[in-house]
């Protein structure tokens, strides 16, 4: 199978998508099995119990741990821009680029209390993409391009992956990505991004409709490529690498679920290694959450973005994996379990 990071062209990408490793139902089988010997009643550990669970299923092991969690934040910028949805300009983006590498944001905090090494990769902030309500955002060759450089940013010997995202207008560009997805109207999925007043909402809204009725012919990558932008197509990329590496992935809140919401829609399975970290204060983040059949880990009314809700959530899988592998079982405590 070709390397995500090596693809050229869509048609390459698609077929990766056809040969995507499976979960390993025996470790996930056999993780469960340990925590019914676990000195605690079946099932008392809840979710927790299921995270163990999931976690062995992705990573072929019954009993998994978390040496290397990898924390990615990419950046973009977007011609929607120019229709005036934001009310900040775009330079915002390379201000907050900077500020990650200097460790001053939410999510260098976050990925330090929860253990995770957090790198940043800036896609071309120079060179912003196309309005996506008069044109496409990208071709085909800079789409496939910002999905390999996500590729490429995946450590393949992680054990888990958190995503983020920075990109000043990338609110609009979920909110169009998900209504072109899953249907409904623009008021469905605009929320106020990182400000909006009533009437910014009602215009990035009109905005959004009008960008979806132009790519309404558009499917697959292609409609990635139409209505995306490049951190979207970079956390595709990294979501399909690390697939293939068998990592589990921890998405953030709504920008991160909106952006793989082309994987959905092609195949539902293509993001079946993936917990969402957190749902989103973004009103549109619990109805795409619905449509997909996911849940979040947690809800803190969050809406931050950077992979803050990843980060946070990464902190309850490590505690779901601590029980699972450190706790006695009724044979090594000398506990009755009938």
């Amino acid at each position: 199978m070709t390397p995500m990071s090596d693809a050229t062209s869509f048609a390459e990408i698609e077929a990766i998508i056809a040969a995507l490793p499976a979960f390993d139902t025996a470790a996930a089988e056999a993780a469960t099995a340990r925590q019914n010997t676990l000195t605690k009643p079946p099932g008392s550990l809840g979710q927790l119990e299921e995270i163990a669970a999931f976690i062995a299923g992705w990573r072929g092991t019954a009993r998994p741990v978390i040496d290397t969690a990898q924390a990615v934040v990419f950046a973009g910028n977007h011609g929607v821009c120019a229709q005036g949805v934001n009310p900040f300009p775009q330079e915002v983006t390379v201000q907050m680029v900077a500020n990650f590498e200097a460790g001053g944001a939410a999510i260098n905090q976050l990925c330090r209390v929860s253990g995770a090494d957090l790198s940043v990769v800036a896609l071309e902030l120079d060179r912003p993409t196309g309005d996506i309500s008069t044109t496409v955002a990208m071709s085909e060759a800079d789409t496939v391009t910002a999905m390999v450089a996500g590729a490429r940013a995946v450590d393949p010997n992680a054990d888990i992956l958190l995503l983020g995202e920075m990109g000043i207008g990338n609110s609009t560009i979920a909110a169009a990505m998900a209504m072109a997805c899953f249907g409904g109207e623009a008021a469905d999925w605009v929320g106020r991004g990182t400000g909006s007043d009533a009437h910014g909402i009602a215009h990035k809204a009109e905005v959004v409709a009008r960008a979806v009725d132009l790519h309404k012919d558009t499917a697959g990558l292609a409609r990635l490529a139409a209505v995306g932008g490049r951190e979207q197509a970079a956390i595709c990329g990294a979501v399909l690498a690390a697939r293939q590496a068998r990592v589990p992935v921890l998405i953030d809140g709504y920008i991160c679920t909106a952006a793989v919401a082309p994987l959905f829609a092609m195949s539902p399975d293509t993001l079946a290694h993936c917990l969402v970290g957190h749902t989103s204060a973004e009103p549109g983040h619990s109805k795409i959450l619905t449509a997909m059949g996911k849940s979040a880990v947690l809800d803190f009314r969050m809406a931050l973005g950077e992979g803050s809700g990843a980060a946070l959530a990464l902190n309850i899988v490590r505690a779901a994996l601590e029980c699972h592998n450190g706790m006695a079982t009724f044979a090594e405590a000398g506990v009755s379990d009938a």
